[in-house]
């Protein structure tokens, strides 16, 4: 495919990003690519610390298609060694490491995911251990050099636990050189990358200067807030939809995103132009358009991005159906009560919760319900031949037949 202008790429390329080093080294670059005829190396690194790419991470993934579609080629890097150690970004408390068992099984199933928004034709897939595993302890420490213990305090989320005298690993110091080390390694152009990640993003440049390398253009992308709309998207924080989620869950998640937090995910994820974002929420705000609707909107094109229009109309038709109507989804799963059986043991056998406490702490909320009335024991058995209906929160149903 031919690449487009130079000023058209530069329009597409800013567009939704907070921070930018440096827009004129960016307009180089890409003039540079334009007479050589030769793509940019965009890098866009993931750990595999979860199986599931959910729509935080798509708001990185529709950026790089966007430099893609512009003629450049993505360097999708997968951490298979640094997912072991866990990204200290933003965090406030030491990483749980992973076995590299956990991480190539979550690996696996990211290769898979992230070809639901790029081209394949034109992603070099990665993988970091290839050039870490073999380090010696001597190559480890030399690159250790190259870092001051100032210059990791600089960090915001450092600096807050130092001085909250909260645990800091020195593994977790390594991991900003690690990664900015992978910018050297496949000689990157331009790295992406949230936010939080700014700090990581700037050492790959001083590292690429110390290789003799011309150093990549950073560019930060903002934090897509989860269901929560206060914190970032996050699988640990349960505030998440995943892009593998089946329609009718993704829907219904999506439809108990506020009214206010909608029009971050009409920017963020679907990538519409502020202007036609700012046209549809006036139209909310005038009462010509019905936020329910809209949202509606919303959730249909999402699905429709990562599954199809036709999984995305059932979608709409089952919430109207169950939310709207009082009636059961058509999938509910039944389940026969044989014999006693305590109501948190069913609850997480049949995958309603991830856990008793889990179940519990729904029990205290009074979101479980049978047969639409708040179940206040945490205790509670269930005895042989019970009937009835099971709701969990408002889209985890079972029948007790």
């Amino acid at each position: 495919m031919t690449m487009k202008p130079l000023a058209e790429q530069l329009d597409i390329l800013t567009a939704r990003t907070v921070d930018l080093h440096s827009r004129e080294d960016l307009e180089k670059k890409i003039r540079k690519s334009l007479e050589s005829g030769t793509p940019l190396r965009i890098k866009y690194g993931a750990d595999p610390s979860a199986p599931d790419i959910h729509l935080g991470h798509s708001v990185g993934l529709r950026k790089l298609r966007e430099f893609q579609e512009c003629g450049h080629t993505v360097v999708f890097i997968i951490g298979d060694f640094t997912g072991m150690i866990g990204d200290p970004s933003g965090k406030s408390k030491t990483r749980k490491s992973l076995t590299r068992e956990q991480v190539m099984e979550n690996a696996v199933s990211y290769q898979e995911q992230v070809f639901k928004v790029l081209d394949r034709d034109k992603t070099e897939m990665r993988f970091n251990g290839e050039w870490f595993h073999p380090m010696t302890f001597e190559e480890v420490i030399k690159l250790s050099a190259k870092v001051t213990v100032a210059q990791m305090l600089q960090r915001d989320d450092f600096a807050n636990r130092y001085a909250a005298n909260q645990p800091i690993s020195l593994v977790e110091f390594l991991y900003p050189l690690v990664q900015g080390y992978d910018s050297v390694m496949v000689e990157a152009d331009v790295e992406l990358g949230g936010t939080d990640q700014l700090f990581n993003l700037l050492l790959g440049r001083e590292l690429q200067k110390e290789a003799g390398q011309e150093p990549q253009v950073v560019m930060t992308l903002p934090l897509l807030e989860g269901l929560d709309g206060v914190q970032k998207m996050s699988k640990s924080l349960n505030n998440y939809v995943g892009i593998s989620e089946a329609p009718n869950e993704m829907f219904g998640k999506l439809m108990s995103v506020s009214d206010e937090l909608m029009w971050r995910y009409f920017s963020l994820v679907l990538g519409m132009p502020d202007e036609e974002v700012a046209a549809l929420r006036a139209a909310v705000e005038s009462g010509e358009r019905n936020p329910r609707q809209v949202k509606d909107d919303l959730a249909r094109e999402i699905i429709t991005r990562f599954h199809d229009a036709d999984a995305a109309k059932a979608a709409s038709e089952e919430f109207a159906r169950v939310f709207s109507k009082g009636a059961l989804p058509e999938d509910t799963p039944e389940f026969h009560v044989g014999a006693v059986i305590l109501l948190l043991d069913l609850l997480a056998d049949q995958g309603l919760v991830t856990s008793k406490g889990e179940g519990r702490r729904l029990i205290k909320q009074k979101a479980v319900k049978l047969d639409d009335e708040a179940v206040l024991d945490p205790h509670l058995s269930l005895s042989a031949g019970q009937t009835g209906v099971l709701k969990v929160g408002k889209r985890r149903f079972l029948k007790l037949v």
